[in-house]
């Protein structure tokens, strides 16, 4: 059973599982769901204050918090228990391009050129972290939700706001891949 969940899976398989989510969290009740609610139940778990945003009760929400949490671990015990020896098979000319731009270590999970401590502490390596997390915090809470919550969920219910946010996430991906990702690691 190990050898079968060290395998990539195929998005026949996976992609149906996750779909499976919607339905049931339908069934149970739940209509909300997304990873970035998570840091909403956290502040009005801990500082509600006098803030109505964080006035609500948290404790129906709570199953997502340990859907988070769950995520963490199976992420942590994945990676010790099904660790894979294998070298990362990329398409040539992802690699072609990415050695354009000087990323050809691909020893590990992620190019050691772009995730490592000596990247992170040059003002490329500053603004990609910081600037990142402000934009993808903004554009979560400017969304009212994050790409779990509106592509996952929204869609399937045929939400309109989902339907815009995730378009929206989409080109603001393509447009960091292919325009300012470039420039940044250049």
């Amino acid at each position: 059973m190990i050898e079968l969940l060290k395998q990539p899976w195929p998005w026949y398989v996976a992609g149906p599982l996750i779909g499976l989510t919607v339905p049931a969290l339908l069934i149970l009740g739940n209509k909300h769901f997304g990873i970035s609610a998570n840091l909403r139940h956290a502040c009005a778990a801990c500082f509600p204050g006098n803030i109505s945003f964080f006035k609500y009760d948290y404790k129906k929400e709570l199953w997502n918090v340990w859907f988070a949490v769950g995520i963490l671990l199976g992420g942590f015990l994945a990676s010790w228990l099904l660790m894979n020896a294998s070298p990362i098979q990329l398409n040539p000319k992802l690699v072609e391009e990415l050695a354009g731009y000087g990323i050809t270590d691909f020893s590990n999970m992620i190019p050691t050129q772009l995730y490592s401590w000596d990247h992170l502490l040059t003002w490329k390596g500053m603004l990609m972290l910081v600037g990142g997390g402000l934009l993808i915090g903004f554009g979560s809470r400017y969304a009212g939700g994050c790409t779990s919550g509106h592509s996952i969920m929204g869609l399937s219910t045929l939400q309109w706001p989902s339907l815009v946010a995730t378009i929206s996430f989409m080109l603001g991906g393509f447009v960091m891949a292919n325009w300012i990702l470039p420039l940044l690691i250049n």
